[in-house]
């Protein structure tokens, strides 16, 4: 039986309350992620419009699946068939799967696939369907929700969370929460972190349960799941119940938490506080994901506030909307202004993109309404999107962090 993860830290950047941002190595079955590192979004098994050797081609280490997703199609009993979710695809390193409780939650009760991060000019009525609207029903054993595909019903629990994800194979999977947003009030936060917590323990006894009877499979990590939205007393008071659960699975003998995800909406302005309470809670030797972020300014604060780990849809969709990163900032090559441009998408920045289309080919490309135009600007958005990771860890590890920081931002957002 392959051995389970671990994680070393290498370099630390702060040791200072809500300061944690640190270089380290998760050791998974299925090879080795250096940290920070950006995990692109492979919803169905697949990185959209890429190939899993052109994902791997930027450079990235790990990519994450949906639970959800794979649930409904083809079926979890089909991918553990197939070996796994990374011989389904034909991904050769680590891979993630979310619990679905995003999806569940955020596709049922209208959540628009995006959590705010920022209420100001929202209406509830922007950030959550009314109730009659919904198409997701929570109840403290689990959620009723409607198949986006057929509008069929289905019911997930923490229990079916684990069953699929276990059949998925990856070497990281979270368990199953509840997903509030910032207009829930402080009475439902506050019930929703006790529900996630007992939902937190069903995981890990339905987790060592599965490990046993599935022997034969290679060992995969359960990371629980931290929310509490905007409040501290809520985030400490749910990262310490984890860490109970943890340790006291532990002492009976059985799985544990082998890293912790942080969840939830999260006010852009106190992205970093929030992570901060959370890493002030967590032990050194245990890697954490920070779930759903992608502008460069959020990496940068989550890093400094100790996460390790990312995911975010957003560099894929915006490459299939003609969106693209560059050094000096966003622009869309849908522009007019792009159309005789036959420069590269950024020539400073390189990459395979940039060095071998222009701008105008890409303009093109996106008029025509053919499909390369995402290939290559969702290329050119995980190649930036890694490099800038990477770049992130090597100046912490070379000690030039800060200096690095305020360049890169500086330029980024200077030029908007």
């Amino acid at each position: 039986m392959s051995e389970d993860l671990s994680y070393e830290v290498t370099t630390t950047l702060y040791d200072a309350p809500g300061k944690h941002g640190r270089t380290g190595v998760i050791h998974t079955p299925h090879g080795d992620i250096a940290t920070p590192a950006f995990i692109p979004v492979a919803t169905k098994a697949t990185v959209k419009t890429l190939t899993p050797e052109q994902v791997r081609s930027t450079g990235a280490q790990a990519i994450l699946s949906n639970a959800y997703h794979l649930y409904l199609q083809p079926g979890p009993d089909i991918v553990d068939e197939a070996g796994g979710v990374a011989a389904f695809e034909n991904w050769r390193g680590p891979t993630y799967t979310d619990s679905g409780g995003f999806q569940v939650m955020s596709l049922g009760v209208g959540f628009k696939k995006v959590l705010a991060m920022d209420t100001a000019g929202l209406s509830e009525s922007d950030i959550r369907a009314a109730n009659k609207d919904r198409m997701a029903r929570v109840d403290d054993d689990g959620v009723d929700f409607k198949s986006v595909i057929d509008g069929s019903q289905h019911r997930f629990t923490p229990e079916v969370s684990m069953q699929i994800q276990h059949q998925l194979g990856a070497d990281i999977m979270f368990a199953f929460d509840e997903l509030t947003t910032l207009v829930d009030t402080r009475a439902y936060q506050e019930h929703s972190v006790e529900r996630t917590r007992r939902w937190a323990q069903r995981c890990l006894d339905e987790h060592d349960r599965l490990t046993r009877e599935r022997a034969d499979k290679p060992k995969q990590s359960l990371w629980g799941v931290v929310q509490g939205a905007q409040y501290e007393d809520l985030r400490r008071h749910a990262t310490r119940g984890l860490l109970d659960l943890d340790a006291r699975a532990r002492a009976e003998g059985r799985r544990g938490f082998g890293g912790f995800g942080i969840g939830g909406a999260l006010e852009k302005e106190n992205l970093g506080t929030i992570v901060g309470w959370v890493t002030d809670e967590l032990p050194a030797d245990k890697p954490r994901h920070l779930l759903g972020i992608s502008e460069p300014d959020d990496i940068f604060t989550a890093v400094e506030a100790g996460a390790d780990t990312f995911d975010c849809v957003a560099p894929t969709r915006l490459g299939r909307r003609g969106g693209v990163y560059t050094l000096g900032g966003r622009m869309n090559l849908t522009a007019a202004r792009f159309r005789r441009d036959f420069s590269g998408v950024d020539e400073e920045f390189g990459g395979y993109v940039s060095e071998n289309y222009s701008r105008a080919y890409i303009h093109h490309l996106l008029k025509a309404k053919e499909y390369l135009a995402g290939t290559l600007c969702t290329l050119h958005n995980l190649e930036f999107m890694v490099r800038l990771v990477d770049n992130i860890r090597a100046a912490i590890d070379e000690g030039r962090y800060e200096e690095f920081r305020r360049e890169f931002l500086g330029r980024y957002y200077g030029a908007s």
